[in-house]
Parts: structure tokens; sequence; C-alpha cells
């Protein structure tokens, strides 16, 4: 059965209130909630290293728990927002703002450059609809300067501080690439089922 547009703008608008609702709480665990119950979301960190969350509640765990422990008062913002009723996917561009203003400047501290999500929508067998995966993207050294900066600051909440200590290959959700318990990119789209442009099938060069 297809889902239709206005399905999909229903389900977001709901996305985005639990998504402001979870900023003022600083614990966006109840997100999880949007996700079917074998949903992937990951999202690249370094050519080496990857993130990927597998199910419910490694999300709710991993990727909206452990990965967003600290950042209260950050809030991410979508600009702006496309919709593919034909594929079911939404594609959300946001701005990662700290709550902490730079003195410097005097507006927030924000991670300069494009970020983004990429979601897969699908029905459940008892017709509501979910994530079924989820892919981010944003440029990880733009994070690590502007995250200095904020330290450098002085600003630093402790629990910001806290979190900027886990990091590394022993995070849970953490993997190098060959490990990775799903694909980098999501399930469908790696198996060519949205394919919208061949590939030129070229002779390689000597």
């Amino acid at each position: 059965m297809s889902i239709t547009r206005a399905e999909i703008e229903a389900f977001w608008a709901t996305w985005l209130d639990v998504n402001r609702r979870a900023e003022r709480s600083g614990d966006w665990r109840p997100m999880a909630d949007w996700y079917a119950e074998d949903a992937t979301y990951g999202w690249m960190l370094t050519p080496d290293e990857h993130f990927m969350a597998v199910g419910r509640e490694q999300i709710r765990d991993w990727a909206i728990g452990i990965e967003m422990d600290g950042f209260d008062g950050w809030h991410y913002d979508y600009q702006a927002t496309v919709i593919d009723e034909k594929n079911a996917m939404v594609v959300g561009f946001w701005k990662q703002r700290a709550g902490i203003v730079d003195d410097e400047t005097g507006r927030e501290f924000e991670i300069p450059g494009l970020g983004g999500s990429w979601f897969g929508v699908e029905r459940q067998p008892g017709g509501e609809l979910k994530f079924a995966w989820q892919r981010d993207w944003f440029d990880f050294g733009a994070m690590a300067h502007t995250m200095g900066r904020v330290v450098k600051s002085g600003k630093a909440p402790d629990r910001l501080m806290q979190r900027l200590q886990v990091f590394g290959l022993e995070v849970p959700g953490h993997y190098r690439p060959e490990d990775l318990p799903s694909t980098v990119w999501p399930p469908p789209v790696e198996r060519g089922a949205h394919i919208t442009q061949q590939s030129i099938t070229q002779e390689p060069t000597a």
C-alpha cells in the first residue's frame, strides 16, 4: 500500500514537534518511538570510523542516547525539507547551534556547513508510519573545530565536557567500515532499488 504525501507531511509534523520537545528537555530518547522496530540509523565520522545503530532500542540507547548526552541546550533547527512521496523518503537540512553565545561574535556557536538527515518512511502492519532508516551527514572537521571553540570559551557545561571524553571505536555503535552491521547507504538504496542514473561502464586505463 502506497504512502501519500499528506500522510508523510502529517508524520513529519509530529517529528518536528518531538524534536523540539526533546531539545527543551535535553532527553532525545523518546524520539526512538518514531522508528520501526528494525530501523537502522548511521553516519560517517571519518573514513575509518562510522556510527551505526540497528533496531529501535539501539537507536534509543546509542544514537539519541549516548551520542546526544551532554548536548543540553543545543538545537537542530530544520531549515528546509524535501519530501519524496513516490519513494517514501524525506530529506531534512538542519543547522547545529549550541545555545551558548560566542563572546567574539555575539551569536550562538554554530557548526558551519551543511548538515542533514535522510529518512526512509515505512508503513507498519497496524497502518502507522515509522522511519525504516536514517542516515545523517555533517562535516566532522567543522564540528570538532566548533567544539574546540566552545571548550576554549570556558562556557562548556560539565555534562558536555564529560560527553567530549567519549569517543573512539570502543563506544557502542562505532565501527570500522568493514565491520558495520548495516550499509552506509540505506539498505534499499544500496540494493539499487532507487537508481536514477546508471553508472557508465569504462575499461580501466593502464
